[in-house]
């Protein structure tokens, strides 16, 4: 649906020349819920305003549905773009219309009569949970509800393409939660690509498949949700894990000598992070019985991502067989990080 070819985006800023984006070539299947973060000042947000030419590339080449936007006239830009509908941080609605209106923008000067209109506004309104709204001016309205008129007023002209640019970075946790199940919606039952550029580890791990990692305009990881976050290969990917997971505050507690990281003699203090789809077997139950070790586990971080378990375990082991434990853990290509060590104590 979508193809990126060696985009490249620079501005001149005073007496200098900034590169927003660096030869950037990514693509986004039809119908998948793809995912770009990063710090900011990454470039993402430059980068999909690149898709519906908001910014026009320095150089490189855009497709969306099989058309070369950066080879279009202004007039066919026009018409294509009616196909990509966006939404953004601060929703970017009229304040002097009220929300029918607001929807209606798009639809307007596109041929369709007023009845037309207003028939469409009223399946938008009911599709996105605001039937009793339309007469409200968005003062009116919270951050949830104003962002919900702005994804009706994205869907107006029925698009193939959705980009959501930094879309709950504004809203509180309970609300993200019900704009991000709204957009997994739509993109279930109508079948539309979503675009989501966010610098929230979380958002990404919530609804998409894919993901790409940039940093200093340049996607330096790509690849599933599960794969990168999993087995991240970038710093930038793994200083992202650690903003989301409480398993690194291991290593202040060690630093801080906390007495919860104190060793008897023959203890060993232990990370385990699951880096494989699929992981089923009870890992702690099964080495606890077949070496009889003991795991005492300090505190644990693992949620559930496209049905697999994402995450790990720190937590003190002894026993006589603790090696053949830590061995039989890591055949089960299980990550493995001995923090501490009293065996030899």
């Amino acid at each position: 649906m979508i193809k990126l070819e060696n985009i490249s985006k620079t501005f001149a800023v005073k007496d200098r020349t900034v590169e927003a984006v660096k030869n950037v070539s990514i693509e986004i299947n039809d119908g998948e819920i793809y995912g770009i973060i990063g710090f900011s000042g990454a470039g993402k947000s430059t980068l999909v305003r690149c898709i519906n030419l908001l910014e026009h590339p320095t150089s490189g080449k855009v497709f969306v549905g099989g058309k070369e936007l950066t080879a279009l006239s202004e007039g066919e830009l026009r018409k294509v773009r009616r196909k990509i509908g966006m939404i953004f941080q601060q929703f970017n609605l009229m304040a002097s219309r009220n929300v029918e209106r607001n929807i209606a923008l798009p639809l307007e000067n596109t041929g369709m009569s007023k009845e037309q209109i207003k028939t469409r506004v009223k399946e938008l309104l009911d599709y996105v949970g605001l039937s009793d709204k339309g007469k409200s001016y968005p003062s009116q309205l919270s951050g949830g509800q104003k962002q919900r008129v702005a994804i009706a007023r994205a869907l107006a002209n029925k698009p193939d393409v959705l980009l959501c640019d930094e879309a709950t970075s504004a809203l509180d946790p309970q609300t993200t939660r019900s704009i991000l199940e709204l957009l997994v919606k739509l993109n279930r039952e109508l079948g539309i690509t979503i675009v989501v550029i966010t610098h929230e580890m979380a958002v990404i791990k919530k609804i998409c498949g894919r993901v790409a990692v940039m940093e200093h305009g340049e996607v330096v990881e790509e690849g599933d949700v599960f794969t990168v976050f999993a087995n991240p290969q970038k710093q930038i990917t793994k200083d992202f894990i650690s903003t989301t997971s409480n398993l690194s505050e291991i290593y202040n507690l060690v630093e801080e000598n906390s007495l919860v990281t104190q060793l008897e003699k023959g203890e060993v203090l232990v990370k385990i992070h699951y880096r494989k789809a699929e992981v089923s077997e009870p890992l702690i139950s099964t080495i606890t019985a077949k070496f009889g070790i003991t795991f005492n586990i300090l505190f644990s971080d693992c949620e559930i991502i496209g049905n697999s378990p994402l995450g790990g375990t720190v937590g003190i082991m002894s026993g006589e067989k603790t090696e053949d434990a830590l061995r039989y853990l890591r055949e089960k290509d299980i990550l493995v990080e001995v923090i501490k060590d009293a065996r030899a104590s």
